[in-house]
């Protein structure tokens, strides 16, 4: 059995500095590696950035700088959300590397050999900022229905992908295929537009020349299609390796706006090359203002990544974005409920509870793991709640639930918080400090889930956690057994791992 698990973002076009979408869409597949990881699965995540077309080379014109130097400049900024949400991505793709360029140039070859591609003349009305034809039909007040921005009309030699061949291969996929789109609402929209008919697709430009060149006849450029989409297969070592490690891959998780191009363009390339699609493309949603409309520098709403961080945290904001919405649906980003939840969860919840109980611990016991004594009926009870977790929360992270995920944990921080509070140890500390230590070493041992669990979602704080139970790094492996901790083993005096957030700091 294949003991790995490939999964990867879009790669996001660096026009700009990353935004929450595109800090949100990484968290999502950060949260389902790192959890793959957990359990001992080899894991390749991957992100990066598409680096090609004439909006790049147009503004490294104005800069009076070459393309490449355009496109190296701004990758760094994409490259710095790593650090700053604490991702552990194992690659990061940029299209401009000469392994994605041989990558695509033997894409375009095996599809053009597959007798997919032909030459023809390619008209419309153009828009230079979306890189996009559109028709009369579709233009609205004769401008892009994209962007509002004006069009000109073109007609220029291009390549095309005979993707008009693949309806009914589409159609027959999808319905062989169930999880392949997700969730289903998106499936079912994808299906409805196939269902139309699909029109050949252009896929070379030859007005610009920032591009991978289209082999055989360089005066053309690949357009995005073949370029970007088959970054995917460039990270797992297409065409000079064996991909069969990591691929195909087991999601591709992408933002409603290009969902299209994944799920009909992407699996009908693939098809006709004949290489394994991947099992599931995952369509999150998108996240607006707390009025509900869309965030934009002009109406001064947009909740920048990079300042809510530094302001209130990383775990914060990743715990955050992951359990206000259910994956795949839309989300107002409210700070109010932001913080509320980051105080709830975090400081008062999780943090307090293992401050309160571990700090006792190690003050009344020499910084050392309590001894246990016979399990009550009440512990019993309580250890339920563990047993069986890990399972639990891995349903829901398969079934693409993050936020169900967490709170199945969250349901275990609540049923420990109550446990501590009914049995109270800190009031036989004098006249039975057998049984303090006994209630301690059980509430101990359920931290280790916790500890384990949360690392998916709460990185960094997680780890501190862990550490303050003697674990350098927990895996499911290490919840197989309920009781499992060491009596007498020595653990550091605890500290602090959540802040509370004031409301004066909002």
């Amino acid at each position: 059995m294949n003991n790995s698990f490939y999964i990867t973002t879009p790669i996001y076009y660096p026009s700009g500095k990353p935004h929450l979408g595109h800090a949100y869409c990484t968290l999502a597949c950060d949260a389902l590696a790192r959890f793959n990881r957990l359990e001992g699965k080899n894991v390749l995540f991957a992100t990066g950035t598409d680096e090609h077309g004439q909006k790049i080379q147009q503004k490294a014109d104005e800069l009076k700088i070459t393309p490449q130097e355009y496109v190296d400049n701004m990758r760094k900024d994409f490259k710095t959300l790593t650090p700053l949400m604490n991702f552990s991505n194992d690659d990061f793709i940029s299209t401009t590397e000469e392994r994605h360029k041989k990558a695509a140039q033997e894409m375009w070859k095996r599809l053009e050999k597959a007798g997919y591609i032909y030459k023809s003349t390619y008209s419309g009305w153009y828009c230079v900022s979306d890189e996009a034809y559109f028709t009369e039909e579709e233009l609205v007040d004769g401008k892009s229905p994209d962007s509002g921005n004006p069009v000109e009309w073109m007609e220029e030699d291009s390549y095309f992908f005979k993707l008009s061949a693949f309806t009914d291969k589409l159609l027959e996929f999808y319905e062989q295929n169930p999880d392949f789109i997700q969730p289903e609402i998106r499936r079912n929209e994808i299906i409805s537009f196939v269902k139309q008919g699909l029109q050949d697709i252009s896929i070379s430009r030859s007005k610009f020349n920032w591009g991978v060149p289209v082999p055989g006849d360089e005066k053309h450029v690949m357009y995005v299609w073949i370029d970007a989409l088959t970054n995917y297969l460039t990270v797992a070592g297409f065409p000079e390796k064996d991909i069969t490690e990591f691929w195909p891959a087991n999601a591709h998780v992408v933002g409603k706006d290009i969902a299209r191009f994944h799920c009909i363009y992407w699996p009908a390339m693939l098809i006709a090359a004949d290489i394994p699609t991947p099992k599931t493309v995952f369509v999150h949603g998108h996240w607006v203002a707390e009025d509900g409309r869309k965030m934009s520098k002009s109406l001064g709403n947009v909740i920048d990544p990079y300042e809510v961080v530094e302001q209130f945290g990383q775990d914060q904001l990743r715990l955050y974005l992951l359990s206000a919405i259910t994956f795949g649906g839309d989300g107002s980003f409210s700070r109010d409920a932001f913080i509320a939840k980051s105080n709830s969860y975090l400081a008062n919840d999780l943090g307090n509870l293992f401050q309160r109980v571990l700090s006792f611990a190690h003050k009344n016991f020499d910084g050392k793991i309590p001894a246990l004594g016979e399990l009550t009926d009440e512990d019993k009870a309580f250890l339920a709640n563990f047993e069986g977790l890990a399972d639990r929360v891995k349903a829901q992270m398969d079934d693409y639930k993050i936020n169900s995920a967490i709170e199945e944990i969250w349901t275990c921080v609540r049923a420990a918080n109550k446990y501590m509070e009914e049995q109270h140890p800190w009031t036989y500390k004098k006249e039975d400090p057998a049984k303090c230590g006994h209630i301690l070493r059980v509430l101990m041992e359920s931290f280790k889930f916790l500890a384990c669990l949360t690392e998916p979602f709460i990185p960094t704080g997680a780890a501190k956690l862990a550490n303050q139970l003697g674990y350098e790094k927990l895996t499911l492996a290490d919840l197989n057994e309920l009781i499992s901790l060491q009596e007498g083993k020595e653990f550091d005096k605890p500290e602090g791992v959540f802040a509370r957030i004031q409301i004066e700091e909002a």
